[in-house]
């Protein structure tokens, strides 16, 4: 089992590591300012597409991003366009699957995903509604001008808040995968190959259609079960389908664009995911990618690489500890703030991390699932505000108290 851990780790490490470094020298060279201007007029909706492919956004964090574009003047195609393509995969996804499923593999999955992109926008182009946009939040990215000192701590910020976003899907995806590759025999899937393919694909399109799917920490998953006889085609429905159709992308959609718009979503999701399951086994046979998956990891680059992302991962979970435990020790003298504005995990661990430098701050913990900011110490409270402010946020105090009067209501 430890063996396995080890062997995926090797594996998997390298590559993400890559794509959080790409995924920094986006953030440094391409403003997101620049991508909704890219965005509008003609051809706004392959432009949508081809700039939402390599972009490492999960299916949470694409969802304000390209609501975020759509506010600011794309078409309705060119944002439902984004919204498709752009969870399927990213840069990050794409040098992991390359990596753990071979490169014909991610190949394909970046082709099909442009392809429902551009099919899935031009229909609600053509067959959905026509109203005007309401409600739409804004991006959590900051449009600010700033000098490159500060771009480059920035960008480097955001590689690492990238892997710290989905850390624990990580773990889970390397753990799971470890476990199928060691306690399940490939007898126990080869059931669901040749002629069963498109019910094991079908079986797996009900399973990921409501979850949320990491792009990229499910990667070891489809990997290991590739491995062990599941049909390749439906870890590439796994890996389309389910990134781009959790209940939360689904209730955003349905609340920006409308019912017959998300159905047509829907639609091309459910189809697009499956046309491409059947065609890959079709070109391709699974124990091509198999034997891809059972290669071995070269040398010491990528031993160092999983002893940096453990490390990282370790980081990440003492950062969680910490929190916890502040909670647990907070007191009335503590300041407690909730915070309005954040669109992601990034957005709470970037203004956690600019507040813990302000002179005075003992602590702080920002949660983005409660909107809440607890800071503990003796901080220039002006200077707190002032931060949240600059992040583009908003901010008032709460207590205890009003939190328990809150709750009786």
């Amino acid at each position: 089992m430890w063996n396995q851990v080890w062997h995926i780790l090797s594996e998997l490490s390298p590559w993400l590591l890559l794509g959080a470094f790409v995924a920094g020298l986006l953030r440094l060279f391409v403003p997101a300012g620049r991508l909704k201007r890219l965005l509008r007029g003609r051809g706004s909706l392959l432009a949508s597409v081809l700039v939402g492919i390599p972009l490492p956004l999960c299916s949470c964090s694409v969802i304000p991003v390209g609501l975020g574009l759509r506010r600011e003047g794309a078409s309705r195609g060119a944002a439902l366009g984004f919204l498709i393509s752009t969870p399927q995969t990213g840069v990050d996804s794409i040098l992991v699957s390359g990596s753990l499923l071979g490169w014909p593999f991610a190949l394909f999955k970046v082709g099909a995903a442009l392809v429902m992109g551009v099919v899935g926008g031009a229909l609600v182009e053509t067959f959905g509604e026509k109203e005007a946009p309401t409600d739409i939040p804004e991006s959590c990215e900051s449009t600010e001008d700033r000098p490159m000192s500060g771009r480059v701590r920035d960008a480097a910020a955001h590689s690492i808040d990238l892997i710290r976003s989905i850390w624990r899907w990580l773990v889970f995806g390397i753990f799971v995968s470890a476990a199928i590759s060691s306690l399940l025999p490939a007898s126990r899937f080869s059931e669901f190959a040749g002629e069963s393919g498109l019910a094991a694909m079908f079986l797996t399109l009900l399973v990921s259609l409501p979850l949320y799917v990491c792009a990229t920490a499910s990667v070891p998953i489809a990997a290991a079960l590739v491995g062990s006889g599941f049909p390749a085609g439906a870890a590439m429905v796994f890996l389309m389908a389910g990134p781009a159709t959790n209940l939360a992308t689904l209730g955003a959609v349905f609340r920006t664009f409308g019912l017959r718009s998300t159905l047509l979503y829907l639609l091309t999701m459910v189809g697009g995911s499956m046309t491409a399951g059947l065609l890959f086994d079709a070109l391709l046979p699974s124990a091509a990618v198999a034997s891809w998956h059972a290669h071995e990891p070269v040398g010491w680059p990528a031993a160092v690489s999983a002893v940096v992302l453990t490390g990282l991962l370790l980081w990440f979970a003492m950062e969680d500890v910490q929190r916890f435990l502040a909670r647990r020790r907070a007191s009335a003298d503590d300041l407690v703030l909730r915070v309005h504005g954040m669109k992601c995990e990034g957005c709470a661990s970037g203004l956690e991390r600019e507040v813990r430098q302000i002179d005075g701050v003992r602590n702080v913990s920002v949660q983005f699932s409660t909107e809440r900011a607890t800071i503990s110490g003796n901080p220039d409270r002006k200077a707190i505000l002032e931060v949240i402010s600059r992040r583009g946020f908003t901010a008032e105090p709460i207590s205890e108290a009003s939190e328990k009067a809150a709750a009786g209501h």
